[in-house]
């Protein structure tokens, strides 16, 4: 290929998690084509470029371009975005490498300040799984950080002590348990927060594991155990207790997102009481996390959640238990051996974290950082 044209063929198609072959396939040219075009020794025509673009979701340009004397703005990276409800133009998010694919994760502004990120989306793909992130600056730190997906409202507590201590940086993906499991599967997250319970067995998190992840091998280490039960504004003005109280017609609920853990424990409670979900005002409004369910009920657009013991805390509401939980991390066993997962491992049993998932989250640590699997 000429060397006034710059190459980037190679490195997008890693992030798209795609082999050689199989992009070659989907352009209808031969893999040693692919080779020959980002070893930079054969220069494509216009409609193999575009076809090019086209399977990789991205502009020409961002595979092949003219260089120019001054300096230009970093170039977009092409990302795999986390997020449950999909991300915009313009959203800030943070950056990390997972393996050889790049990953975005957007991140909202609090209601008084402005999110950490590390660049804004600039162009979306199909179905909002994969975006173009511009990054503000080019930084070794994006493939030293680790994403931990999942809904567990103490993360923030958890990625704080992590970085303090280690100097690793932790990134949370706000996701649903089942959400969060289908990441670490398509390999898109390092540690995935899970607290299913097996109806039959009442265990958690293991069976489905062996159900959804046949003959892979897994790590499971618990993180803690909390409660989970009902979120009500303060002094409790609707006098819920039960989730039979759900049916009046004078209480608004907001419900979890389906595949969530208290979207199951909401379910199933109905269920045991005879309940239709019809007969529960709000039962299809969803919020996406514990805090945000929280959030609903301080803010007044709901009278009651399904939340944790912390996301009750978080707002100064109070709170009915109603279900004792664990809550695991999942990883894939080969990335132990990485030094900041063997760092992050190392934070699990330091009483400095655990004193305050105790104090600030009203968890029980008595098994943080068991081993199960």
């Amino acid at each position: 290929m000429s060397h006034h044209i710059q190459n980037r063929l190679a490195a997008v198609r890693k992030s798209r998690g795609l082999s050689a072959a199989e992009l070659a396939q989907r352009v209808a040219v031969s893999r040693q084509t692919i080779y020959a075009m980002e070893a930079g020794t054969y220069v494509p025509n216009t409609e193999v470029s575009l076809r090019l673009a086209r399977e990789l979701e991205v502009y020409v340009e961002e595979i092949f371009s003219l260089p120019v004397g001054a300096p230009k703005a970093a170039s977009p990276l092409a990302t795999r975005v986390l997020s449950a409800r999909g991300a915009g133009k313009g959203q800030p998010a943070r950056l990390c490498q997972v393996g050889e694919r790049w990953v975005s994760v957007p991140v909202s502004a609090s209601p008084y300040y402005l999110p950490e990120a590390d660049g804004v989306i600039s162009r979306q793909g199909r179905m909002g799984v994969r975006a173009n992130v511009v990054p503000v600056t080019r930084d070794n730190a994006f493939q030293k950080r680790l994403i931990v997906a999942g809904c567990d409202p103490a993360t923030s507590l958890l990625a704080a002590v992590v970085e303090k201590t280690t100097g690793i940086e932790v990134v949370p993906a706000a996701a649903s348990s089942k959400l969060a499991l289908a990441w670490l599967k398509e390999g898109v997250t390092h540690i995935a927060g899970s607290h299913l319970e097996d109806p039959g067995t009442g265990e958690f998190n293991l069976p489905y594991l062996r159900q959804h992840f046949p003959n892979e091998d897994l790590a499971v280490i618990t993180f803690a155990r909390w409660e989970e039960g009902l979120v009500v504004a303060p002094a409790n003005p609707k006098r819920i207790s039960k989730i039979e109280h759900l049916a009046s017609r004078s209480v608004q609920f907001v419900n979890r997102e389906v595949g969530s853990g208290a979207r199951a424990l909401a379910d199933r409670l109905l269920k045991e009481a005879g309940l239709a979900p019809g007969r529960v005002r709000g039962y299809q409004v969803e919020a996406y996390g514990h805090l945000a369910a929280a959030y609903a009920v301080a803010a007044g657009d709901a009278d009651c959640c399904i939340a944790t013991r912390a996301a009750a805390q978080a707002f100064e509401l109070d709170f009915i238990p109603l279900k004792s939980e664990r809550y695991d991390l999942v990883m894939r066993r080969r990335i132990l051996q990485l030094p900041a997962v063997q760092s992050f491992l190392d934070v699990l049993q330091l009483a400095t974290l655990r004193r305050q998932l105790e104090v600030f989250a009203g968890y029980d640590t008595t098994v943080t950082g068991t081993v199960l699997t």
